[in-house]
C-alpha cells in the first residue's frame, strides 16, 4: 500500500499545469452536483465517527485509540462543511444518508452480531480505501479552499486504514472466513455508490473509471498488507463484478 509520506511526495510532485481544466465552480451545475457530492463526505465522516466508536464497545481495552481517531472524523465532518460554506451550497443531507444506507444497514447488523471483523472491513477498510482514493482524485479539481481542507484529511485516512489493517492482519487466521464472505456482501456496494454519483462526479471533473481504478488498487493493496495472497485477493477482487 502507498504510505502516507509517498502519497504526499505524489502530490508534490505534479507538474504546475496538472491542475489545468479545473471546473467552473460558480456554475449552477456545479453547485448542484457539488451539494450532493458534498453531503456525501460530510456523511461519510460522521458515519466514520459513529463507526470507530461502536468499535471501541466490542473491543474495550483499545476504545481510547478508537475514539481518537473518531474524533478526527468528527473534525474531518466539520472541514467539509465549511467547504460547502465557501462555494454557498447547502449539502443535501437527506441525499447522502440513503446513499450511506445499505453500507449503514450492513454495519449495523455486524455490529449487533458482534462481528468485529465485519466492522472493521467495512469501516477502517472499504469506506477509508475509498475516501482516500476519491480525496486524491478531487484534490487535483478541488477550489482552493476544499483543496487546503482535503490536502489534511487525506493525511489522517491514512492512519484510519492502516489501524484497521493492523488488527486484520494480527486476526487473520481466525477471521479469514468472515473477511471474505463479508467482502462478498459490501464490496459489490462500491461500485453501486459510485455508479450512483456518477454523472456529479463527471460534473466536478472527477472520472468514474478512475475513481473506481484508484479504489481497486487501494483495496488491493490493503488486503496484501493484511496478509492475504494474491489469489484469495483477486477472488475477492472479483466481487465487484460478480
Amino acid at each position: 500500500m502507498a504510505s502516507l509520506q509517498t502519497a504526499e511526495v505524489a502530490l508534490l510532485e505534479q507538474p504546475v499545469d496538472a491542475f489545468d481544466g479545473l471546473p467552473d465552480f460558480t456554475t449552477e451545475s456545479y453547485k448542484d452536483a457539488y451539494s450532493r457530492i458534498n453531503a456525501i463526505v460530510i456523511e461519510g465522516e460522521k458515519e466514520a465517527y459513529d463507526n470507530y466508536m461502536s468499535i471501541g464497545k466490542l473491543i474495550p481495552d483499545q476504545a481510547e485509540e478508537l475514539e481518537k481517531l473518531g474524533r478526527m472524523e468528527l473534525r474531518h465532518m466539520k472541514g467539509f462543511t465549511s467547504c460547502g460554506r465557501n462555494l454557498g451550497v447547502k449539502a443535501d443531507m437527506p441525499f447522502a444518508k440513503e446513499f450511506f444506507a445499505p453500507l449503514h444497514g450492513n454495519f449495523q447488523k455486524a455490529f449487533k452480531e458482534e462481528k468485529l471483523t465485519t466492522c472493521f472491513l467495512i469501516q477502517a477498510i472499504l469506506i477509508e480505501a475509498f475516501a482516500i482514493s476519491a480525496y486524491n482524485v478531487y484534490i487535483r479539481v478541488a477550489d482552493p479552499f476544499a483543496r487546503k481542507i482535503t490536502e489534511g484529511v487525506v493525511k489522517d485516512e491514512y492512519l484510519h486504514l492502516n489501524y484497521g489493517q493492523e488488527w486484520l492482519k494480527a486476526n487473520l487466521k481466525t477471521c479469514k472466513e468472515e473477511l471474505i464472505q463479508a467482502n462478498k456482501a459490501n464490496l459489490p456496494l462500491i461500485k453501486s455508490m459510485l455508479d450512483q454519483v456518477a454523472n456529479d462526479a463527471a460534473e466536478l471533473h472527477m472520472d468514474k473509471e478512475e475513481l473506481m481504478e484508484e479504489f481497486m488498487i487501494a483495496y488491493q493493496d490493503s488486503l496484501n498488507e493484511i496478509g492475504l495472497d494474491n489469489r484469495e485477493i483477486a477472488r475477492m477482487a472479483l466481487a465487484v463484478v460478480v
